[in-house]
């Protein structure tokens, strides 16, 4: 039986993943390896590797975890690195704590029989790009990675993502609707 990679994401909108794409272009030199724009999303939970077999159950699973949950707005303002400036391993775009990203995380990971963390305050964030670490100690001067840029999103949906290729494709299994 095969394993697929499998994660439960909040599909960003294509206007802001355009947007993002854009304001990061300008880092496109340094050794940081970054997502392809049609591949930016908000992480909701990895699930992991799984067999074929398996998923129509999870999707199932996420579909009633879901079902219930009102549509929330999201909020960014910060492109920077993470998640410890002095030892960066990723660039990513952050936002205000989120009391209701927390309760769907919790949620969708109880639905699929994970021990979810309760989270007070979940701070949401987009990664857009993974620093290649051996590249980056190298740089005699670390470069500043980062600027103000304020995001605002509805979350009406979670999809279940099947990871191909090592992360270089991201193919929907099925999308969630929130109520």
């Amino acid at each position: 039986m095969q394993k697929k990679k499998i994660f439960v994401e909040v599909n960003v909108p294509n206007q802001i993943k355009r947007r993002l794409a854009q304001v990061v272009a300008k880092w496109s030199d340094l050794p940081i390896k970054w997502m392809k724009e049609e591949n930016i999303h908000i992480t909701v939970a990895f699930v992991g590797y799984v067999d074929e077999s398996m998923l129509p159950e999870i999707c199932e699973k996420v579909r009633e975890s879901v079902e219930n949950f009102e549509a929330f707005d999201l909020e960014f303002d910060r492109i920077e690195l993470g998640p410890e400036r002095n030892d960066p391993k990723i660039v990513w775009l952050t936002g205000k704590a989120n009391v209701e990203m927390g309760m769907l995380n919790e949620q969708v990971e109880r639905g699929l029989g994970m021990r979810p963390i309760a989270h007070k305050e979940f701070k949401p964030h987009i990664t857009l790009g993974r620093i290649r670490k051996l590249k980056w100690d190298e740089l005699a001067e670390k470069p500043e990675v980062g600027e103000k840029m304020n995001v605002s999103m509805t979350v009406d949906s979670v999809s279940i993502m099947e990871s191909k290729g090592g992360g270089a494709e991201y193919v929907s299994l099925e999308e969630c609707p929130l109520s």
